[in-house]
């Protein structure tokens, strides 16, 4: 049976998501608008859980030491029972920005940040093949 997975991309505004549902083909998702870090851990379980996710892969950035400690610290507020694997988000989000270019015109409303989580999914599931 084929494994499903998301991926989140941690940020202090938002938290963009994206899921690949039995194939390599990722879609990202709304992204989670960020109150407090309860809420969007809370939020964050509840997409994992109505995905019904086996593997979630986090962003993790490769340079700032303060969120490296927060990306460690949100993961460890989530109830989610799958396997948790990280994946080096290096310039992700400058890559969305890019493909994106005069497309999106809203940056605020978390789309970039989604696509930002499907280029990690992407990432990590063309380095397991």
């Amino acid at each position: 049976m084929q494994k499903k997975y998301a991926s989140i991309d941690i940020g202090l505004k938002r938290i963009g998501c994206a899921v690949s549902l039995m194939s390599d083909i990722v879609n990202p998702q709304e992204a989670i608008i960020r109150k407090n870090r309860n809420q969007a851990s809370r939020d964050v379980d509840s997409f994992l859980k109505e995905w019904e996710i086996d593997i979630l892969v986090v962003g993790y950035p490769a340079s700032s030491d303060d969120m490296i400690k927060r990306v460690n610290h949100f993961v460890t507020l989530l109830e989610f029972k799958g396997e948790i694997v990280f994946q080096n988000e290096n310039l992700s989000s400058l890559e969305a920005k890019e493909l994106t270019m005069g497309e999106i015109k809203h940056k605020r409303d978390g789309r970039i940040d989604s696509i930002a989580a499907k280029i990690i999914l992407e990432r990590y599931l063309n380095k397991r093949d």
